[in-house]
């Protein structure tokens, strides 16, 4: 076997060892052998220079009686092996796979290990697992052996038999431990096999080989009086730890260290028979490591010598990078709000004896006595503090005020007049020579309210102010009316302005000269005036006038006689011709036009088409385009 196996196999059967004694403290490993780990099923056969073996290397998934191999499973070999993988779950990870067969000189491993100390207890450790998982006529059995370079035994363990089991398979640990003899540093390991092969018999795998110092149990403290595993510190407010362990008689101690996943180093003048060191918490955030080592005198600068005690864990938090904000400056009235950044605790300072623990605090209607220093100090998850100072600035509220005006006429103008502060603004900006002035002039074309908002810098207050604006006086007089002589009309007037009276002229057959709406009922055409008089004195008096048409009544004979006599020979309607734009018509009794005229500017003679049209009861229909149609019969007599 080569000597990468062989290396596994020795720890293995040094770890059987130990189960067998009383616990001890372990040092780092001096040979740890997990036989690596891969993509491809094969690993390939042990590296020369790392041990030998007296098994042929096989790379098939299942060797033959008398070989070995490297793989990462052994799914392979179908149902005679478990489908089994690497001890510790690796990925990929290979373990040293034995079909093993018996003869006197038959050992998986052997390979020589150099440096070690002299009267120094080593403790070898190994994982197996029996593969059969169905008759097994000769289990593994497994001697391991310690030996000098000239072949004398200093010890050997037996794991006795390595049963099949049931269901799945089982990975079992196997551990001794031997003292090396004064003047001994240098020794050969050997796994032998004690059992027959055969098919199915003694068939195993091996992971996961560890050798390393075993020696006397060393407890470590932060602390010298109880057993204080763990300890919390600032990076900004180093903190200062005594260590403290046990010394065993005629033992050295030295103290180590180590960041994170680092690797352990010595500390400075800790190589000493003293049971206590004294660190300063380190000024960097992080996780920190801290052990004792220890081996007898003269051997303690020897990793491969010494034993350590349990872990002390030492973890550094940094300051939270914390900030404190308020809404400075901040007028008096309002509301100070002060806001601190994420923390788990918070306590705050200020003027007035203020003191709050929430982390956004507020004080309602600040005054004057509110301003000055605050502070807050806010701790973090890792119970680091900070405190943040923070200024607060509360100025006065500006007073806003404006003087009243008199209204105004419409077209006119007045100065507003504000105080109280350094700046001024003016809404809405309508009718205003410059909004950004104390005193503008305002210019609105109808009523306003005009609200200023005076500062002093920060802080704000508003006054208003209204103008109201007379409006000068509108006469309307409403839409031309027209009536038939003897019928009335209610002439429609209206009057805008501010504060106005109106009045009718002429008053001739009005209901009242004083309405907006009287009745008219005047005997012939009129044109009537309304007069709007303003009673603030803005504008002058407006006027419109209404022009009433008076139609004469239409009066319609019914009968006339166009016979040349002179007497009644045409058909004369009364007043008709007062309606220019009047149409009469007269139809014979079958519908048939026989006369036709607009405004009747001659009577009609009872003619069609200059022919005398027979005697008897014609139909007529006229409009006089007033809204009024007229319609009935007249009689034409020969």
């Amino acid at each position: 076997m080569e000597a990468k196996k062989l290396l596994p196999l020795i720890s293995f059967f040094l770890i059987l060892l130990v189960r067998k004694t009383n616990a001890q403290s372990l040092g780092d490993p001096v040979v740890s052998i997990t036989f690596g780990s891969g993509t491809s099923t094969h690993s390939g056969a042990l590296p020369a220079d790392s041990g030998s073996t007296s098994y042929p290397y096989s790379s098939a998934d299942f060797p033959s009686d008398g070989y070995y191999t490297i793989e990462n499973t052994t799914a392979g070999a179908g149902n005679v092996w478990w489908s089994a993988t690497d001890h510790t779950g690796n990925t990929g990870g290979y373990m040293m796979v034995v079909n093993a067969s018996r003869s006197l000189t038959d050992y998986f491993y052997k390979r020589t290990i150099t440096g070690l100390c002299s009267n120094t207890t080593y403790q070898f450790s190994a994982w197996v697992v029996n593969l059969l998982r169905s008759n097994d006529i000769s289990p593994p059995n497994i001697t391991f052996a310690i030996e000098k370079t000239d072949g004398t035994t200093i010890q050997s363990y037996n794991t006795g038999t390595i049963a099949r089991t049931s269901g799945t398979y089982k990975w079992v640990q196997e551990s001794f431990n031997f003292t090396l003899p004064a003047g001994v540093g240098d020794v050969v390991i050997k796994m032998i096999n004690n059992s027959a092969g055969g098919a199915p018999a003694n068939d195993l795998a091996i992971d996961d080989i560890v050798f390393r110092p075993y020696g006397p149990v060393i407890a470590a403290s932060f602390s010298s009086s109880s057993s204080t595993l763990t300890a919390a510190a600032c990076s900004d407010v180093p903190q200062t730890y005594t260590l403290s362990t046990t010394i065993p008689s005629g033992y050295t101690v030295l103290w180590q260290s180590k960041n994170g996943n680092g690797a352990w180093t010595d500390l400075t003048g800790t190589n000493s028979t003293s049971s206590t060191y004294q660190i300063v918490s380190p000024t960097v955030a992080g996780t920190y490591y801290y052990r004792a080592v220890t081996a007898q005198a003269g051997n303690i600068n020897s990793a491969l010598c010494r034993s350590a005690s349990n872990v002390l864990t030492l973890t550094v938090g940094a300051p939270p990078s914390s900030t404190a904000t308020a809404n400075t400056p901040v007028c008096a009235g309002t509301t100070l709000s002060l806001n601190a950044s994420t923390g788990v605790s918070y306590k705050w300072t200020g003027p007035n004896g203020f003191t709050s623990v929430l982390q956004n605090p507020t004080i309602d209607n600040v005054t004057a006595a509110a301003a000055g220093n605050y502070s807050v100090t806010i701790k973090s998850s890792s119970g680091c503090e900070v405190t943040v100072p923070l200024s607060v600035i509360v100025n006065a509220q500006p007073v806003a005020a404006v003087a009243p005006v008199e209204p105004i006429c419409e077209g006119s103008s007045v100065t507003l007049n504000a105080s109280g502060g350094s700046t001024y603004s003016w809404s809405p900006t309508t009718g205003l020579s410059d909004a950004g002035i104390a005193n503008p002039v305002a210019s609105p074309t109808d009523t306003t309210l005009y609200t200023v908002t005076v500062s002093n810098g920060t802080c704000t207050s508003t006054a208003q102010v209204q103008v109201n604006v007379l409006k000068k006086p509108v006469a309307n007089a409403g839409p031309d009316r027209h009536i038939t002589h003897g019928q009335s009309v209610t002439l429609n007037g209206s009057a805008k302005g501010t504060n106005v009276s109106y009045y009718w002229t002429p008053t001739d057959n009005l209901s009242s000269s004083l309405e907006l709406k009287p009745t008219a009922s005047p005997l012939e055409d009129i044109t009537y005036t309304l007069h709007v008089v303003s009673n603030s004195g803005c504008g002058d008096e407006a006027t419109d006038e209404v022009f009433v048409r008076v139609y004469k009544k239409v009066v319609i004979p019914n009968t006339f006689t166009p016979n040349g006599d002179g007497v009644n020979d045409t058909w004369n309607i009364e007043a008709l011709d007062t309606y220019p734009t009047s149409t009469t018509q007269v139809f014979n009794r079958y519908g048939g036009l026989v006369f036709k005229s607009t405004g009747y500017p001659k009577a009609w003679d009872g003619k069609y088409s200059g022919q005398d049209i027979p005697s008897g009861t014609y139909y007529y229909v006229i409009d006089l385009k007033n809204g009024n149609v007229m319609s009935g019969w007249v009689m034409v007599m020969r």
